[in-house]
């Protein structure tokens, strides 16, 4: 019986040799290895990789230039639609300028912030690169909706006619006479590009908040949700800063706020698991990482005969402690095996 007991121990220690990648899976966040993949050591094999999608996101920046330029469609504005068009022309609250501002290099820095503390080059990049599809995919869908669309502002009286002098052709279309650029602005109301953008950008920051500080660890602690919402409320404030200012009606934030949120989340959740998940605060790419690195350790240091003796010795004072084996873990109760039953009496 001591003998079966024996093989019986040395057959779960070879087991758990070969399954503790699996069985570290739920721990790995305090991996030794956090602080091994930095911008020197992996940033250009990275890069190189994703070469084609930095390519593609040019592309992207050359389309939005394009559909930032071209001519919306002039729709049909008549008499009685005027109603609600009057509205004063205001500067805005929010400048272009400081849209990408807000909703990238802020974001990048926060990125930034949490490389000089895990000096993981895998999240760094993984997370610029998926906030940047974020934002310009939003503004090449935003921006090309607003040309098909061609939805006139809420100041569009003002812009077409400045000095208040109405004029229509003999359908009852508008005959505009003001400046020729302010004009075409008045007719990309729809929908609105600082929200969306805004959206597109702090969503995905707040996705990435929410990972990192592992909001949803079921540990109840409810004041983590207050980071997650701040920038959330920014881009909720910088949209209502676009009606307020008479530069949207509202629909025009609502579904670009939408738009923005939708995209980024698909965006993120290409590089980073759910922020629900218990490794929702890496990205997919760095446990791949770990994965490889413990099949190169396992790959040089093989079960050969020494460590099968040592193991047997091992067995043999462990004989009167068989729940101490690596197979009877916390992780591995619960998986008993036939032998175990009949070892123990079970059968």
């Amino acid at each position: 019986m001591s003998m079966i007991m024996c093989h019986l121990i040395i057959f779960d220690a070879v087991l758990w040799h070969a399954c503790s990648p699996c069985l570290l899976k739920k721990g790995r966040m305090n991996e030794v290895e956090l602080g091994r993949h930095t911008i020197k050591s992996h940033g250009a094999a990275l890069a190189k990789n994703h070469m084609h999608d930095w390519l593609i996101l040019l592309l992207l920046i050359v389309i939005e230039i394009l559909l930032f330029i071209i001519h919306p469609f002039y729709r049909f504005v008549g008499k009685e639609m005027m109603t609600d068009l009057k509205y004063p022309m205001k500067r805005s609250t929010v400048p272009l300028w400081a849209v990408p501002v807000y909703a990238v290099l802020l974001p990048i820095f926060v990125f930034l912030l949490v490389y000089m503390r895990r000096r993981d080059v895998y999240d760094l990049h993984h997370g610029i690169l998926g906030l940047l599809y974020s934002v310009l995919i939003t503004g090449v869908m935003t921006d090309a909706i607003k040309d098909a669309t061609g939805r006139p502002r809420p100041d569009f009286f003002w812009r077409c006619f400045p000095n208040g002098t109405e004029i229509y052709d003999n359908l009852g279309n508008v005959v505009c006479h003001g400046n020729e650029l302010i004009i075409r602005e008045g007719y990309k109301s729809f929908p609105s590009g600082h929200a969306s953008w805004s959206f597109a950008g702090l969503g995905f920051l707040s996705l990435y908040l929410c990972g990192k500080i592992r909001a949803f660890d079921r540990k109840g602690h409810i004041a983590k949700l207050c980071i997650i919402f701040l920038p959330l409320l920014l881009a909720s404030l910088v949209a209502i800063s676009r009606v307020d200012d008479y530069w949207h009606h509202w629909q025009d934030v609502f579904a670009a706020g939408f738009l923005g949120l939708i995209v980024a989340a698909f965006c993120y959740h290409q590089f980073f698991p759910p922020p629900y998940d218990d490794e929702g605060w890496g990205p997919y790419a760095y446990f791949r990482a770990l994965e490889d690195m413990h099949s190169n350790s396992n790959s040089a240091h093989p079960l050969n005969g020494t460590s099968a003796q040592a193991m047997e010795a091992q067995a043999m004072n462990l004989q009167g402690r068989p729940y101490e084996s690596p197979v009877f873990l916390p992780e591995a109760r619960g998986q008993r095996s036939p032998f175990d039953d009949v070892e123990f009496g079970r059968r």
